[in-house]
């Protein structure tokens, strides 16, 4: 049996690309799962492919983050869960939501609130773990670095999570509760498959998954995926708003 520091694992938006990139990395490690979305049977063959694939115990939960209570879906978790990974998210239409405010209102309501709901839910479920390492993983992006024209709601909520994030690594920091804060640039998955990406700059959901992996082994703190992102938010954070106003981004 491989070694792992983690045996039993929720992930919560288990049926985007990343997230089943990322149970496959698991999954390999012989780390059980719980994987909770809101597509039956696409989340029950995700479920059924790695049980064949690789001998491990995977259960589901159904979950529509829009419309069920997350206090519901919580008593449905066993205690006792030593990593909980959150990759629920929804670009959205910006447009819509300058004049729709239920469109505004997903947004937010996806890549932040009920994030940082459910994830605040999963603390105490973590605190009873005995493993060595006791994760919590959030996929924010690097929309929430700076406001941009065309995405502005989805990269306030993002930053809004971003937030969340760094505070729950500091409250948890001496409790021994490591929190990683995700911001993939562009990817190529299903949310994207309309956008027109630059190939150079845009990663496949394995790679980001192997990012997020290593990342939580060495308890790093923040990353960018891929790895040039964290310079090129970098100029962008730092441009003058005077001069970043004028843009067209």
């Amino acid at each position: 049996m491989k070694q792992s520091y983690w045996n039993k694992v929720v992930i919560l938006g288990a049926t985007s690309d990343m997230a089943v990139a990322f149970s496959h990395l698991l999954a390999k490690k012989n780390i059980s799962q719980i994987l909770i979305g809101r597509n039956k049977e696409k989340l029950e063959a995700i479920a059924k492919d790695l049980q064949i694939r690789y001998q491990i115990k995977v259960d589901t939960i159904l979950f529509d983050v829009e419309k069920d209570s997350p206090e519901q879906i919580i008593k449905k978790i066993p205690d006792s869960i030593d990593m909980f990974a959150c990759f629920i998210g929804y670009l959205g239409d910006q447009k819509k939501a300058q004049t729709d405010s239920n469109e505004a209102q997903r947004i937010i309501k996806i890549n932040y609130t009920m994030p940082a709901i459910f994830t605040e839910m999963m603390i105490e479920k973590i605190k009873q773990s005995s493993s060595k390492k006791r994760t919590i993983i959030g996929i924010s992006s690097v929309a929430g670095d700076r406001g941009r024209q065309s995405n502005y709601f989805y990269g306030s909520a993002k930053a809004a999570y971003s937030t969340y994030l760094s505070g729950l690594r500091n409250r948890l920091f001496k409790e021994k509760i490591h929190v990683l804060t995700v911001k993939p640039g562009f990817v190529y998955t299903s949310m994207t498959e309309n956008l027109n990406l630059p190939p150079l700059l845009t990663a496949k959901p394995e790679e980001v998954a192997k990012d997020i992996f290593k990342a939580a082994m060495k308890e790093k703190n923040v990353i960018y995926t891929k790895w040039f992102w964290k310079y090129i938010m970098l100029i962008i954070k730092y441009l003058p708003e005077f001069i970043f106003k004028r843009l067209s981004l």
